[in-house]
């Protein structure tokens, strides 16, 4: 208990670090395709909580020879607490604004695979950013393959305050047409993560072919 109040206590003086310094510094599947001219090394995940971001995320790097980043484990560095404990004792607007603090700095680290929160690409500025340094990707699911992803893991403050699945069906009305702005839309279910990410594989290779034509062509 003792240990508990103390890493509170100690994340109440390393919050409004993060805040103000988060920006400098060192820290059958269905798929659509839109033409960009981003560069196709920086790939941003973008989806719901439970469409398999990190997991993908992880062997998509592998894959294609890159880093990996997950965004929600940077902001749990810089902050010094959980993301549970940041909306807990600060609220969600603290943790958006610092979400897209880091996630600001993440983008200026070169090309990896970054794995974003379900919310970040919600967000006016941080989704032009996302454009203008990379390639999003929308990791698209149905209802169900959410509700029993999420089943598996706890520290999801969105949902802690009424049934999941109704929480996640409003999220899916409110958010999937924002993330349908992505550049790359990828379906993924029950199958096994390697299995998306050679969608993603795909896409990417399309998307790129894609952008080049773009430049290309006459105005």
């Amino acid at each position: 208990m003792l240990s508990f109040h103390y890493g509170n206590i100690w994340a109440v003086y390393r919050l409004p670090v993060w805040l103000s310094t988060a920006l400098g510094g060192h820290g059958d599947n269905a798929m659509t395709v839109k033409p960009s001219r981003s560069n196709r090394k920086l790939i941003v995940l973008v989806g719901l909580m439970g469409s398999g971001k990190s997991s993908v995320g992880r062997r998509l790097a592998k894959r294609l020879g890159l880093p990996f980043t997950d965004a929600d484990t940077e902001i749990v560095k810089a902050a010094g607490c959980s993301i549970e404990d940041i909306f807990e004792l600060y609220g969600e607007t603290a943790f958006r604004d610092g979400e897209r603090r880091v996630i600001a700095r993440l983008l200026g680290d070169g090309p990896q695979v970054l794995a974003t929160g379900g919310g970040a690409f919600m967000d006016p500025e941080t989704r032009a950013s996302i454009g203008d340094h990379g390639v999003s990707v929308w990791l698209r699911a149905d209802l169900e393959v959410l509700v029993k992803r999420i089943g598996r893991r706890s520290g999801r403050p969105l949902l802690k305050d009424g049934d999941p699945r109704d929480i996640l069906k409003d999220m899916m009305e409110t958010r999937d047409p924002v993330y349908a702005q992505a550049d790359i839309a990828v379906d993924t279910g029950d199958e096994p993560p390697d299995v998306t990410v050679d969608q993603i594989v795909v896409a990417l290779e399309t998307h790129s072919g894609t952008a080049q034509g773009t430049e290309n062509s006459e105005p």
